[in-house]
């Protein structure tokens, strides 16, 4: 599929694996999901641009790689995306963070807004969006829209699982935005849940029902 990064690195589908088991307890599914998000963002930081700047190693002088002055902003759509967000700021701590709260109308499947904070001077900014699943697109759609609001210079979307329908609807909304996921499963059921899927991530996170 264009524009969508579907990351078969052996770790990755390893710890995913573990994660749809259904036996897999809170606490460890909250283990996997920082782990494999830092596997992800490895993956979705790998073209950050370098520049050099000039140090002292114990040995001598060099010329040395270091980020181009990068300014990211991590956007977790709440709730589950708070598990990945926080993988992802292991490796970018420096990295600010928005928050957009959406939740899922059962009877439309259509997302509600309910919070929105992102950082200021969001035009500076590389934003990678976040949430584990990206099935039927719709809050990942409305979430993107409000981010767009801010103008930020790049953004990408970073997904635990994706459903076909999703990304369709996603790239039909936002073909600009590049999708980063360690799966795209089957299809959806008929109340709007990824199959195979893992189930809904924000409860299996949270130890909720």
């Amino acid at each position: 599929m264009k524009n969508v990064t579907v990351i078969k690195h052996p770790l990755v589908q390893h710890k995913l694996t573990l994660m749809r088991k259904k036996e897999t307890s809170t606490a460890g599914f909250r283990r996997l999901l920082q782990e494999i998000s830092m596997l992800l963002g490895y993956e979705v930081t790998r073209d950050m641009p370098l520049t050099y700047e000039t140090i002292e190693t114990p040995i001598t002088t060099m010329d040395a790689p270091i980020l181009d002055g990068k300014k990211v902003a991590v956007i977790s759509i709440l709730r589950a995306g708070n598990g990945i967000m926080d993988g992802i700021l292991q490796l970018i701590p420096s990295a600010r963070v928005g928050h957009v709260g959406l939740y899922r109308d059962p009877e439309t499947l259509e997302a509600v807004e309910y919070y929105y904070k992102v950082p200021e001077q969001m035009e500076d900014r590389d934003v990678i969006a976040v949430d584990p699943m990206l099935a039927t697109g719709h809050s990942a759609i409305a979430a993107i829209n409000k981010i767009k609001q801010s103008n930020p210079k790049s953004i990408k979307f970073v997904c635990l699982l994706a459903a076909p329908e999703g990304v369709k609807t996603f790239h039909e909304a936002h073909p600009d935005v590049d999708i980063f996921t360690a799966s795209i499963d089957s299809h959806l059921n008929d109340h709007g849940y990824i199959v195979p899927g893992l189930g809904d991530a924000g409860d299996r996170l949270f130890g909720t029902k």
